[in-house]
């Protein structure tokens, strides 16, 4: 499943603090009606991203009805991403 987006970089103070992109409705809505298959626990789900031309890996988190897309250190770095930047995102969900 291939699942392109925008969205905004925001901070989420969990257990560490982190940078997320929140995955939208309509794109969430096709994540869970997979989920089952794909995750590898805890809700997690495991996927290839791509924003700009820095292509990685990480696992989304439910949150909610809707998921959450880690921005790695490396990620933001490399593309100079900061909070609050939009950025455009492929996921790539093996299913």
């Amino acid at each position: 499943m291939d699942l392109h987006f925008s969205g905004e970089i925001i901070h989420w103070r969990g257990p560490a603090p982190f940078h997320f992109v929140e995955v939208p409705e309509e794109q969430s809505a096709a994540i869970e009606a997979v989920s089952s298959m794909v995750t590898y626990g805890w809700g997690a789900i495991p996927v290839r991203a791509r924003i700009g031309r820095t292509e990685f890996t990480t696992s989304l988190f439910p949150k909610g009805d809707m998921y959450l897309v880690p921005i790695k250190v490396a990620v933001r770095r490399a593309e100079g991403l900061a909070l609050g930047d939009e950025v455009a995102i492929h996921l790539e969900l093996d299913t």
